[in-house]
């Protein structure tokens, strides 16, 4: 083997493992975006979880609000429990959680609505006649749909 062969086959090695250090880098960087990728995905699925705890906390908190007898409405009670209802939902909008718009009218989504009654109406269009419970969203993604009776109508009716 003359010099100028082992030269020359001493470079095609060295031009080989060069590729095969770039193919691990490269394969190393796709392992790390992949397991950076998963972390975010694994902490996002753990709050929603969280959130999907407390959701029904809000729900009754809402009603014992909603259904506040007019002779104790200004009692510091009740301006408490309510104070208490707009701490938990300023809380849950840092979490990035919004309502799922459902008001009577609106028209029914069944990717956002779930809707557990039907009423007889007349119309080309579902929308909703009443919001039977709130639903959620986690940035763009449902956490719970709204729980929804569904009419028969023209949208904006109601």
């Amino acid at each position: 083997m003359t010099k100028k062969s082992k030269e020359d086959a001493k470079q095609q090695q060295i031009d080989e493992l060069t590729a095969d250090l770039q193919r691990i880098r490269a394969d190393f960087e796709n392992y790390r975006k992949r397991i950076e990728s998963e972390k975010k995905g694994v902490a996002e699925l753990a709050k929603a979880a969280t959130v999907m705890k407390l959701l029904p906390v809000v729900d009754t908190i809402e009603r014992a609000i909603a259904h506040t007898p007019d002779d104790i409405a200004d009692h510091k009670w009740v301006q408490g429990v309510t104070s208490m209802a707009k701490n938990l939902e300023k809380g849950l909008k840092e979490l990035d959680l919004s309502r799922i718009e459902a008001t009577p009218g609106t028209p029914f989504d069944p990717n956002l609505h779930e809707a557990v009654m039907m009423e007889d109406g007349e119309g080309a269009t579902e929308i909703i006649a009443e919001e039977l419970r709130a639903g959620y969203k986690m940035g763009e993604q449902v956490v719970r749909p709204s729980m929804v009776k569904v009419t028969r109508g023209e949208l904006g009716q109601n």
